[in-house]
């Protein structure tokens, strides 16, 4: 499943953006906003999410249940 951000925990740090292999992380609205249909969880390019591994905030990249799991 794709990760989402959490609006309301987000600091726009903009940690995540760069981080992000698929280009799936932009800013809306002064927080960061993942594209679900970019976000393949980093598979095929790091073994964990990067958005997870780089948010200075815990729990705030989070899987979005509500889509379908990325398929290579």
């Amino acid at each position: 499943m794709p990760y989402k951000i959490i609006g309301s925990q987000c600091t726009a740090c903009s940690a995540c953006e760069p981080e992000c292999p698929n280009n799936a992380i932009r800013e809306k609205d002064g927080t960061y906003v993942i594209k679900p249909e970019k976000c393949t969880e980093c598979i095929g390019y790091f073994d964990d999410p990067q958005c997870v591994a780089v948010c200075p905030v815990e729990n705030t990249c989070v899987v979005d249940s509500s889509v379908p799991r990325y398929q290579a």
